[in-house]
């Protein structure tokens, strides 16, 4: 067992009762109750993901992002690098899952194959979380990005796998009304950096993802979001991502 796992076998009860003792960190196994949105196929890349239909969209379906060996370990894995968003095009070939989440227990993987790579995971298509090799600024890597840097750098590197374990909250609404924030908390392979953070808006225009072009990126809707991997003309590959649906009573997201 590797020691990103170690970090996160011993997890704290929230009030869901079967996250206690969920792995996190590379190689962390999907949970009975979670949902396989990526297992290296190329089947479940089609069954499960869309391309995402945000005002700068120009590839078109199927989807380009290629299904290539593992170049670390045994499998298959897909590759970000979508000829429709060469130049950092971000939007133009992102992909996001055809379901829409609400609360969840999400789990990424992800490795950058060249120095300054480029890419990014948006919970409910809308916060990103930033992939960017070389750069640990409040736009860099694992930054709760232009909001929350993250408390430790624990970026594997260049040619390594990394894993993102996120409980993520939606924000509330009462009468139409945001009522609370989103609140995120951040484990990276294995190692907290982020602890109930409070996400206050979309950044990036409204090219960036859902609700990005209302009032500034601040006008967040009550609806709910798909998981979103960025496109940016950047060789990131990506592997074993699963979500486990929750329903978080209170405020409140460490685990």
């Amino acid at each position: 067992m590797n020691n990103s796992i170690k970090f996160g076998l011993t997890i704290m009860m929230l009030a869901v009762p079967f996250l206690c003792f969920s792995q996190v960190g590379v190689g962390a196994k999907k949970p009975k109750e979670a949902k396989m949105l990526f297992d290296g196929s190329k089947k479940m890349l089609e069954k499960n993901w869309t391309y995402w239909e945000g005002p700068r969209l120009k590839a078109q379906l199927p989807i380009k992002w290629e299904i290539v060996k593992d170049p670390v370990n045994k499998g298959n894995v897909m590759n970000s690098n979508d000829p429709a968003a060469a130049g950092g095009l971000y939007g133009a070939a992102d992909i996001v899952t055809k379901e829409e989440f609400r609360d969840f227990r999400l789990h990424v993987e992800f490795l950058v194959q060249e120095e300054g790579g480029n890419s990014g995971v948006y919970l409910q298509n809308r916060h990103e979380i930033q992939i960017l090799d070389g750069d640990y600024g409040i736009h860099g890597m694992a930054a709760i990005i232009n909001e929350h840097l993250p408390s430790e750098e624990a970026y594997n590197g260049v040619g390594k796998w990394n894993a993102y374990d996120m409980l993520y909250r939606a924000a509330r609404f009462e009468d139409g009304k945001l009522t609370e924030k989103a609140r995120v908390t951040i484990y990276f392979n294995g190692i907290q950096i982020h602890e109930d953070k409070e996400i206050s808006q979309v950044w990036g225009g409204p090219n960036s993802g859902q609700d990005g072009g209302n009032d500034g990126g601040k006008g967040i809707t009550d609806r709910p979001g798909g998981i979103k991997l960025q496109a940016e003309g950047h060789n990131v590959l990506y592997r074993n991502i699963w979500i486990q649906e929750l329903e978080l009573g209170k405020a409140g997201t460490d685990f």
